[in-house]
């Protein structure tokens, strides 16, 4: 697994970079324990479980000491979520441990100025996680979700599936099962694969609109 810095150096790094950003009015994400996965040569089995799953304390730590610079910072704590696609047992995504943290922060540290969930999640690895866990993070205070893996694979099927559908008409530039004159241009044009493989990524995103609940929904319309 790669290396992971401790908390603390974790901790000091942001407040450093949030400094720095505050002063351009711009928000620093900040990640907690190790997500993992394909990007990283992890897919989350071999690490130990604590980091796996960010602790209310750590949470509570990051939000306390960041929030004395700038409240401009989403945090992403690791729930069992990983960068990439995989099957179960390999993720098992625990929402429950976001809103443990807003609890935590509530209850035991009376943080109550921000209301009953102070903190701003993000939700890295998002790709391949279900309708009902993405909505239990939405419910505990995700405001961000990240889909790489999902995004690049619909791109790359919609091309995919063009080639496949298109492929006597790919192999040269004269000549198809409708006649050995006939040209090619039209499917190998690089507009038209290209729209194809740009449709299939159009689907997904409506996929995730759906599923983070934002359907018909805009910023004057809520």
């Amino acid at each position: 697994p790669p290396l992971q810095e401790p908390l603390k150096q974790n901790i000091d790094t942001c407040v450093h970079y949030l400094t720095r950003l505050s002063a351009v009015n711009c928000l620093l994400e900040v990640e907690l324990g190790a997500s993992g996965g394909a990007d990283e040569g992890m897919d989350g089995t071999s690490a130990e479980n604590a980091s796996l799953y960010t602790q209310p304390e750590e949470v509570c730590w990051a939000f306390e000491t960041l929030s004395k610079v700038s409240p401009a910072f989403l945090i992403a704590p690791a729930f069992g979520n990983v960068h990439g696609a995989y099957k179960p047992p390999r993720v098992l995504l625990q929402p429950a441990i976001l809103e443990s943290a807003q609890r935590y922060i509530v209850e035991e540290k009376g943080v109550v100025s921000r209301g009953p969930k102070p903190v701003l999640y993000a939700f890295h690895g998002g790709s391949g996680a279900n309708e009902h866990d993405i909505r239990a993070a939405i419910a505990a205070g995700v405001v961000k979700m990240n889909v790489d893996t999902d995004t690049q694979w619909a791109y790359w099927n919609g091309l995919r599936e063009y080639e496949a559908s298109k492929r006597p008409y790919l192999q040269t530039q004269v000549g198809n099962p409708e006649g050995q004159e006939k040209p090619n241009k039209k499917h190998y044009d690089t507009r038209v694969w290209l729209r194809r493989a740009e449709l299939g990524l159009a689907d997904r995103v409506k996929g995730t609109i759906h599923d983070l609940g934002g359907a018909g929904v805009t910023a004057a319309r809520k």
